[in-house]
């Protein structure tokens, strides 16, 4: 609210804030539960809270990458990849709990799955993709140790750190309409987009679709507990019962029978089998060196340093967003803007980014969503134990992410797109030295379909503007090389050509 000169009334000091209780055993000693004002029955509801509000992650996680295609044609397969998703989410956030002690539930990255899929895969085979991933997580842990991940987190002004992010949300929007058919290619020159066919929504999927995506837009605007999971539920339910009164079919078999308002993804049905037991298959499946030799040195370092910089700042943001959820007194945040154990944080944070490679399914990292967790009470890691103990739980529960059809599964990607979008008023677009190269970072990446050709013409439109308006020192050095690195990464094709 704007200050105004009317003098502000006398209110009563309410009561003061509660003692930390001494702790009652070494779980509570170790944990700080009582030294966090704290209850072990919070701390639960928190965890849980955080597990349903996150969980939609098994499910989209596997979608996104099973539906892409490696530069053998290969796919990976969905079951597993809901298996090793759930597993790695398990693993490292229990790992987040005991060593950071801290309620920052960790899972797949969204954005990063989607540069993965999308942009690395198709130049390589998925073991050299997840390979980049592995040395990105080893990067990051590296400076974690060394103390260059804050000094790089500061290299990047700010509102470009936010415009990435918006970039991002608006790219997995585009992702969400297309594979839900409400997007296509008019087969035109102009316009080369249209609405789903012939300019109009047509078909019992884009039923399916528009019908979850407002059953979720009202969850979320009601603020229920796991809205995007319920979501997804709900429109897999109706996608099953339209299936089995309709028989719409697939879209893309037999091509000679093509029905452009068939399901896009897989037809949905009852599975055979609820439970089963989890094939790890895809876990160590990664090569570190084989991209090197497929897609070039200048393009493997490009598109590490592309997740780096796509992954690199999400935690520290993160964090203390999570903190500060906790109010004041919550012991979430110190005096100096940052959590308790940053160090610690930040180090699970950067093992996780190499362990989502290592299993195959792409860099894993902190979620936003652990602030429904703290809001309902978690204030330490035993709210981790709890929902790490959920994702190891739903690991046996693979064979339900066959049923899920893109028309279902992409309501959480634009729901989750807006949700980035939101960061947007942080960016101060009167100043055009960074309005400028924020507006070219959130435009380019849904338009070209690529999150690396946004990143790069932000680095450098931001470089150039304050080259020419004489504030070259106001630059940090890394930004002068990650600018100079992206110039190269965009001339690659006509140096390739000088070289060869």
């Amino acid at each position: 609210m704007a200050a105004t000169d009317t003098p502000a009334p006398d209110i009563p000091p309410g009561p003061p804030p509660e003692a930390p209780h001494a702790p009652r055993n070494a779980f509570d000693r170790y944990f700080e539960i009582s030294a966090r004002r704290s209850t072990l029955a919070r701390e639960i509801r928190g965890g849980l809270a955080t597990f349903f509000t996150m969980s939609y992650i098994v499910v989209l996680n596997p979608l996104i990458l099973a539906n892409a295609k490696d530069s053998t044609g290969a796919t990976l397969p969905i079951t597993q990849l809901a298996a090793a998703t759930a597993l790695v989410a398990g693993v490292v956030t229990i790992l987040m709990g005991v060593v950071g002690r801290f309620p920052l539930a960790l899972a797949a990255g969204l954005g990063v799955n989607a540069l993965v899929a999308l942009e690395i895969a198709p130049k390589m085979t998925w073991a050299d993709a997840m390979g980049l991933v592995v040395i990105e997580g080893l990067l990051i842990t590296i400076f974690v140790l060394t103390g260059l991940r804050e000094a790089l987190f500061r290299a990047v002004p700010a509102q470009l750190k936010i415009a990435i992010g918006v970039g991002i949300g608006l790219f997995l929007t585009v992702i969400g309409f297309v594979d839900a058919g409400v997007v296509r290619s008019s087969g035109k020159a102009s316009p080369p987009l249209q609405l789903g066919t012939a300019n109009m929504l047509t078909g019992w999927p884009a039923v399916v679709f528009v019908a979850g995506l407002l059953v979720t837009l009202v969850l979320v605007v009601r603020k229920v507990r796991g809205a995007i999971l319920i979501g997804i539920a709900f429109g897999t339910v109706l996608a099953i019962v339209v299936e089995a009164l309709a028989k719409v079919g697939p879209s893309f078999t037999p091509p000679d029978k093509a029905n452009p308002n068939g399901w896009s993804l897989n037809v949905p049905s009852w599975p055979d089998k609820v439970f089963a037991l989890p094939d790890l298959g895809l876990l160590g499946k990664f090569s570190v060196l084989g991209a090197w030799e497929s897609a070039g040195v200048l393009v493997a370092v490009m598109f590490v340093f592309t997740l780096l910089v796509t992954d690199f700042f999400d935690t520290m943001g993160t964090m203390v967003a999570v903190g500060y959820e906790a109010g004041p007194e919550g012991g979430l945040i110190r005096e100096d803007g940052t959590p308790p154990r940053t160090r610690e944080i930040l180090l699970v944070d950067s093992i996780a980014a190499a362990a989502g490679g290592a299993a195959s399914v792409s860099s894993n990292t902190s979620y936003i969503e652990s602030a429904s967790g703290v809001a309902e009470g978690a204030r330490t890691g035993v709210a981790n134990l709890v929902t790490g103990a959920l994702f190891l739980l739903a690991m046996f529960f693979s064979p339900l992410v066959t049923v899920v059809p893109f028309e279902a599964a992409s309501v959480a990607l634009i729901v989750v797109g807006f949700l980035m979008m939101t960061s947007v008023r942080g960016i101060d677009w009167t100043d055009y030295e960074i309005g400028i190269p924020a507006f070219l970072a959130i435009v380019l990446m849904p338009f070209t379909y690529s999150i690396s050709a946004g990143i790069g013409a932000a680095f450098i439109a931001f470089v150039l503007l304050k080259a020419v308006r004489g504030k070259a020192r106001e630059v940090g050095v890394l930004m002068w090389v990650a600018a100079a690195l992206f110039v190269v990464y965009f001339l690659r094709a006509p140096i390739e050509s000088l070289i060869f």
